[in-house]
């Protein structure tokens, strides 16, 4: 198959690739394929060429993704660096839209609206993801999330067909996209985002300040994943890590942030089973100590051993 595939697509394949180099929490193991594509055709074509059994997963900057030490049996595409465009599709005196693709940098775009004088995607600034990841679980921050100004979303199934969906196409929560429809897997390649007219100093200046108060608050100096759990419904995953004891709590290389409490961090040797069983290990002493059950933000994937 590799010689077949080297003759038609345009892109990086890589076999038994180590998959800590592509996630943030520098951790786990190995994916069976990887491949980086030159754009959309690329991706579609190597999409085509895949056996149809053969699981599938989209990554852009890894930071919210865990491979487990025994690795993933499946292919993997690297989207960021790769799938980039972002571009000012129409503007008028009262609002503009923006189309980006998934590989896009989620703080590039909030940059890119201010720029054009848009506003309202300064909150993007504060994702350490990419707009394809950003889409797929509605990220967000600072009070707001990806598909209040999102649009539309374009996307690709298996066979490469892409296909054009409408916002109200989807079930829309908190960290939650689900599409109406019943279809066959389907992944984002792109969004158009619809954002005022306004004042893109003033954005600039806001994103700024976002951006310093994340460093602040977060460890961005340690591999992480972002936030582990998500919000509950009036409170936050963070106070009852926090008040359940954890913070600061360590298992081998893992530990609960001593700066956040729903950060894990690796702090230089940790494996996959560290972290996920760190993750584990909160989850089930939060639901002691306060009654809460905390849903994993964190994406998990592929075999314990």
């Amino acid at each position: 198959m590799c010689a077949d595939l080297n003759t038609i697509l345009r892109g990086q394949l890589h076999h038994d690739e180590p998959m800590s180099g592509h996630v943030s929490w520098r951790a786990g193991g190995h994916a069976e394929q990887v491949y980086v594509p030159v754009d959309v055709a690329d991706m579609a074509a190597y999409l085509r060429s895949l056996p149809a059994e053969m699981a599938v997963t989209c990554v852009g900057l890894g930071s919210n993704l865990l491979v487990r030490d025994g690795g993933y049996r499946g292919a993997v595409i690297l989207l960021h660096g790769a799938l980039r465009e972002i571009r000012l599709i129409r503007k008028d005196d009262a609002t503009g839209e923006i189309f980006a693709e998934a590989g896009v940098a989620a703080p590039k775009l909030a940059r890119f609206a201010a720029g054009q004088d848009l506003i309202g995607a300064e909150f993007m600034a504060g994702i350490p993801g990419t707009v394809g990841g950003a889409l797929a679980m509605n990220a967000g921050c600072y009070g707001s999330d990806t598909w209040r100004i999102a649009r539309r979303a374009l996307t690709i199934n298996r066979q490469g067909e892409l296909q054009e969906r409408a916002r109200s196409d989807y079930e829309l929560d908190y960290r939650h996209v689900v599409l109406h429809v019943a279809a066959e897997e389907e992944w984002f390649v792109g969004g158009w985002f619809e954002l005022p007219v306004g004042d893109g100093a003033a954005s600039k200046l806001e994103i700024k300040k976002l951006l310093q108060q994340r460093i602040s608050s977060q460890p961005l100096g340690q591999p992480n994943a972002g936030s582990v759990f998500r919000n509950p419904v009036g409170d936050y995953a963070a106070r009852l890590i926090e008040v359940s004891g954890l913070k600061g709590k360590q298992l081998g290389g893992a530990q609960v942030s001593m700066k956040h409490a729903n950060f894990i961090v690796n702090t230089g040797n940790a494996s996959a089973a560290d972290i996920e069983n760190l993750i584990d290990d909160v989850a089930a002493t939060v639901l002691t100590q306060t009654g809460v059950t905390l849903q994993r933000e964190v994406r998990v994937i592929g075999d314990r051993n």
